[in-house]
């Protein structure tokens, strides 16, 4: 017996802590994240047939992104846990439904969003959301919550696994949208090696990239598209907690486009900077200007604008730099913008050093946007980054700030760290 000890019961000491934790969780929606074999869908399976046994004629629903996955997959794991527990049960193909003297279980496939109707459960699990494709994944997740509403003495948990597939679903709703409702696990496949074929890690270490390791091997969260631009960026590890002081200066870099003007706002701390702040979407230079003298009032503001703005017009015949000196912010630019990848190579720099040392941080409760782009900015097939999601407006308009006061060539005001 693989997960029962020899009372009958589901022993759970065999399993990893973060598996544990997911199997209590009273949290209105757990989610695992997890490589590839790392026992991400066998707890789901496990926490399915427990909370048959803990509320007897609540039925259930599990979810997959294809029907043929649970012949393949849920099924097979399913037939151990009950045998091993002495359940026996039904599997109806035909209506996608595992029947036992404790309660149903409903299958459905997320690649058919029109099958998830006409049934109403207490419990749900959602097994690889992350490889649905995206237009049918908005219509199912919409039709589960619908589905989740049989009426019992628990709040229904609605609870997910799945390998991590860049940025998609489960970082969206764990990480981006997260709250007190949520809690969010990981696995890593090296947990599980006891349990794996000899030579299965070496496997993947051959057949996958650096990168795409994070996700299938450790359960990270990475840009997998291609190259990520601001590679040596970790919210973690380059995290402060800083806030602006409402009395110190700010430095603020600025990118100029019509109708999403963005800038970062950082201060100066120990000779290091530290975004603390972030402007997204304003209409032109003039608005900008009024929302950073709006919220840091009497305060001095060294900008670092887009060389570009000493031409460009954005907001009436004033030139961008002008509207920026009307505004009393002291300026800070080059005659011409430094090349494209030198700019994300200095940040980078700046990031993690030679010496490993981190110089920028980013309070990414204050710069979301920010933050988000620093790890979804991409290098498309030609090299270049790829702007066609608008993560460069954040990261270049701190790159210039960086540029100018961070970059390796000295030059005045520059600091060297």
């Amino acid at each position: 017996m693989i997960y029962v000890d020899s009372s009958g019961k589901i022993n759970l000491s065999k399993l990893h802590p973060a598996q544990q934790e997911f199997i209590k969780s009273k949290n209105l929606h757990t989610g695992i994240v997890g490589g590839y074999q790392s026992g991400k869908s066998t707890v789901a399976a496990i926490k399915a047939i427990l909370h048959l046994l803990r509320f007897p004629g609540v039925p259930i629903a599990y979810y997959l992104p294809t029907f043929r996955l649970f012949d393949d997959m849920l099924i097979p794991k399913l037939t151990v846990i009950f045998d091993d527990l002495g359940i026996n049960f039904t599997y109806n193909q035909q209506k996608s439904k595992v029947s036992t003297k404790y309660g149903e279980i409903w299958m459905r496939s997320m690649d058919a969003p029109d099958s998830i109707v006409s049934y109403s459960v207490g419990y749900s699990i959602v097994d690889e959301v992350d490889l649905v494709h995206s237009n049918k994944r908005a219509s199912a997740m919409k039709r589960i919550s619908s589905r989740n509403s049989y009426k019992k003495s628990e709040a229904n948990q609605i609870d997910f696994v799945s390998t991590p597939e860049g940025f998609a679903y489960m970082y969206d709703f764990f990480v981006k949208r997260a709250n007190s409702n949520k809690l969010l696990l990981r696995l890593s496949t090296l947990a599980n090696e006891d349990n794996l074929a000899d030579g299965y890690i070496q496997g993947l270490r051959e057949q996958y990239t650096d990168e795409q390791l994070k996700a299938y091997l450790n359960g990270e969260f990475v840009n997998l598209t291609s190259g990520t631009c601001y590679y040596k960026y970790d919210r973690k590890i380059n995290n402060s907690k800083r806030e602006h002081d409402s009395i110190e200066p700010i430095h603020v870099g600025i990118d100029f486009n019509i109708g999403n003007m963005s800038a970062v706002i950082h201060i100066i701390e120990g000779g290091r900077p530290v975004a603390v702040d972030e402007i997204t979407k304003a209409y032109d230079t003039d608005e900008l200007c009024r929302i950073i003298n709006s919220r840091y009032p009497n305060v001095r503001v060294h900008a670092y604008p887009d060389s570009s703005g000493k031409n460009r017009k954005t907001s009436s015949t004033t030139t961008d730099i002008q509207i920026l000196k009307d505004a009393n912010f002291s300026l800070h630019y080059t005659n011409s913008n430094p090349p494209v990848n030198d700019r994300i190579s200095n940040m980078n720099r700046v990031f993690l050093n030679g010496n490993g040392k981190n110089i920028y941080s980013v309070n990414y409760l204050k710069c979301p946007d920010y933050s988000e782009a620093l790890e979804k900015m991409a290098y498309d097939t030609n090299g270049l980054p790829n702007k066609m999601n608008g993560f460069d407006h954040l990261t270049d308009a701190a790159g210039y700030f960086i540029w100018y006061q961070f970059k390796v060539t000295k030059h005045p005001g520059n600091k060297i760290l």
